[in-house]
């Protein structure tokens, strides 16, 4: 069997031209899935996207930091930032006040349905869920985050450490290796959450392209997808979009970038399909669709 690739597009729903983005790169081939945001500003939007295009796998970017929650606020108080209203505005400060025991993995567990069933309501059939930064690399977030899929029935989550063969390619710099390799030291707790041992829930063999962020240009997605080994499941992960008007209304460290990572796409991937062997194109349902027929 080939290899597998799932290409997700995070952060939809939060411009209009990060959603026409995802939109264009999809019937172009370039892109398979997409996780929405339950309060982007362009979630409507993006449910209308989806809606005209059912190819394209729709997963939950549930976010913990920077941004709006989905619950009343007097619902998740340990999650809040200094205003009491929005959610701690940096990675670091959520990180930080995680492992000081600050925050309740009932409020997170409370966000994380709020914003499941945001989608759901929508319509949409959730295939799967990640976080906005990576925050289930920590078990305190996927603890909460594996029981409300498994209430949800859905099927699958992003596994978000980065594989050793993608670490060690020259688009990351060495504070981002290291960074990276500190990280992976949380894999074995991931793996060990017992829904992912049982096959409850299903993820892949790593995510392609955390190092990369910010720097996803297309020599380097050319550099990741010719590294890929000719078996395994593997996520490569992108934050295409527009930089427009409406990205400079919200917080993103990445804009002109998003552009670069577009082009990227439609250029390094075809170009991937096209060599002997190429990997086949998933998305995360039919990623459980193929793990329920093998074991069935």
């Amino acid at each position: 069997m080939p290899s597998r690739l799932i290409i997700n597009a995070d952060d939809f729903g939060l411009t209009k031209g990060i959603n026409r983005s995802i939109a264009s790169l999809h019937n172009a081939g370039a892109l398979t899935s997409a996780t929405l945001m339950a309060t982007g500003a362009a979630f409507e939007d993006a449910v209308a996207i989806a809606r005209q295009n059912p190819a394209l796998g729709v997963g939950c970017h549930v976010v913990l930091t920077d941004g709006v929650p989905a619950s009343p606020p007097d619902k998740i108080p340990s999650l809040l930032g200094p205003d009491g209203k929005t959610l701690r505005p940096s990675l670091l400060s959520f990180v930080q006040a995680l492992l000081r025991g600050q925050i309740r993995e009932a409020d997170i567990e409370r966000e994380i349905e709020a914003q499941v069933e945001t989608l759901q309501h929508a319509g949409i059939t959730i295939t799967h869920a990640d976080t906005h930064k990576h925050t289930h690399l920590f078990p305190g977030v996927t603890r909460p985050l594996l029981n409300v899929l498994r209430r949800a029935g859905i099927h699958a989550i992003r596994d978000p450490f980065e594989p050793s063969f993608t670490q060690r390619l020259a688009h990351a710099g060495l504070k981002r290796r290291m960074q990276i390799h500190l990280l992976n030291q949380l894999r074995p707790a991931f793996q060990r959450h017992l829904a992912l041992r049982e096959g409850a829930i299903l993820t892949t063999d790593g995510t392609l392209g955390v190092s990369a962020t910010g720097n996803l240009n297309a020599a380097t997605l050319t550099e990741i997808l010719n590294s890929m080994p000719a078996a395994g499941t593997f996520e490569l992960v992108c934050h295409p979009g527009y930089n427009d008007a409406d990205l400079d209304r919200v917080t993103t460290r990445l804009r002109s970038h998003r552009e670069v990572e577009m082009q990227a796409l439609l250029a390094a991937v075809p170009a991937a399909l096209s060599q002997p062997n190429p990997p086949r194109l998933i998305h995360y349902g039919s990623l459980a669709t193929a793990e329920q027929k093998l074991f069935s």
